[in-house]
């Protein structure tokens, strides 16, 4: 029994020239998942990062998003291939990879993503491949490396000594910034929004645009699930005491 190759509503909105928007989780939850995906959200993007996500509550979290109807995407802890296998294999379909600071590290996030001959993601018959269920595995591995999306974050100053090599590596798809992590790495903790973080950005901005490719902000809209709850309680409770 052969089952449905899964798709990337994403991928699908990029090319009809329509914007997503998501939702970033911060904590494992199913219901919150659910939820989303009734009030109409496109993904959701688990953050792997800085977030407490073992692969048996992604499974579980993928599992959900997808009867949902969203597309579920990750950002990874680090982008060690078998760190982002697991992801994978769980069924993520997006890969957002930070500390994207040379041509080398693009490479590595490029070549984990997808099969070959696009990349070097090992094979394994997990629920991301639908359990090994569908009409060949040569069919499944062409399909699922045409739904992955491959996103570079762009947080370091270092950026800026290889940038046109990292913009030119094949197999990343969108790239992202991370003001709070670039005043970091420039000496100005806890000043994202200072002029020398607003100029690396638009710099970086620019040089990506240069070259045909986009960022992510153009084309996947995003709130905090901590602001959606904490925004949402505000304005009720101030309608509430009126």
């Amino acid at each position: 029994m052969a089952g449905a190759l899964k798709t990337n509503g994403v991928v699908a909105n990029m090319k009809a020239g329509k914007k997503s928007v998501g939702c970033r989780l911060t904590f494992p939850s199913t219901t919150m998942v659910e939820l989303l995906g009734i009030a109409g959200f496109d993904y959701v993007l688990f953050d792997g990062e800085h977030g407490p996500f073992t692969p048996e509550s992604l499974d579980d979290l993928v599992r959900v998003a997808e009867m949902a109807g969203l597309t579920p995407m990750a950002r990874v802890p680090n982008i060690e291939p078998s760190t982002i296998l697991r992801f994978l294999d769980r069924g993520i379909l997006g890969i957002l990879g930070p500390h994207v600071s040379t041509a080398e590290r693009a490479q590595m996030l490029a070549d984990a993503c997808r099969y070959a001959p696009r990349g070097k993601r090992s094979f394994g018959s997990t629920r991301g491949a639908n359990f090994a269920q569908y009409p060949s595995q040569a069919e499944y591995m062409e399909h699922r490396n045409s739904q992955i999306l491959v996103m570079a974050q762009l947080e370091d100053v270092e950026v800026l000594q290889d940038l046109d090599g990292i913009l030119a590596v094949e197999g990343i798809d969108l790239f992202n910034s991370g003001p709070n992590d670039i005043a970091q790495s420039m000496g100005l903790p806890g000043q994202p929004k200072h002029p020398k973080v607003e100029e690396f950005e638009a710099r970086v901005s620019d040089a990506v645009h240069a070259v045909g490719k986009r960022m992510t902000s153009e084309v996947m809209a995003i709130v905090g699930s901590a602001d959606l709850v904490l925004e949402g309680a505000a304005a009720f409770i101030e309608g509430a005491r009126d």
